[in-house]
């Protein structure tokens, strides 16, 4: 397992996906991988499938998998929200995680970025009363 985020980091994650997941039914998760074996675009869609995360009911599960030691990200949703988002939906999710990035605050950039994805999943896959959390709201560690 990557020794990357503390333990307190780590809770703080799993808390900003259950607070994002209260306001969409899309499901969100974060994964650490330690070594690209591939580009990071391409090794994100591999855990994509790994983690199930193409088996949801609505197909909008969104993954943020980060490469801390080749210092690589990459977000990708499922087919569910690529057929009603804009090919850029992303951009402003990379851009707000780049800007903690720099600054070192790895955390803050995910959990923001997590926030951020909430709130704009809500529009196309709102929060329903009966929602059931298909996929688990912890981090995963490499394959």
């Amino acid at each position: 397992m990557i020794n990357f985020f503390s333990k307190l980091e780590e809770q703080a994650i799993i808390n900003a996906i259950r607070a994002a997941e209260l306001n969409t039914s899309g499901e969100i998760r974060v994964h650490l991988e330690d070594k690209l074996s591939g580009s990071v675009l391409d090794v994100a869609v591999e855990v994509f499938k790994e983690l199930k995360m193409d088996e949801t009911q609505a197909r909008n599960g969104v993954l943020i998998l980060l490469a801390p030691i080749e210092k690589q990200f990459a977000i990708i949703g499922d087919e569910g929200i690529d057929a009603v988002v804009p090919a850029n939906f992303w951009d402003e999710e990379k851009n707000l995680m780049q800007g903690f990035f720099k600054e070192g605050a790895f955390c803050k950039g995910i959990c923001a970025a997590i926030e951020q994805i909430g709130e704009k999943l809500k529009a196309h896959f709102p929060y329903q009363d009966d929602d059931v959390n298909e996929l688990p709201d912890e981090i995963s560690y490499g394959r």
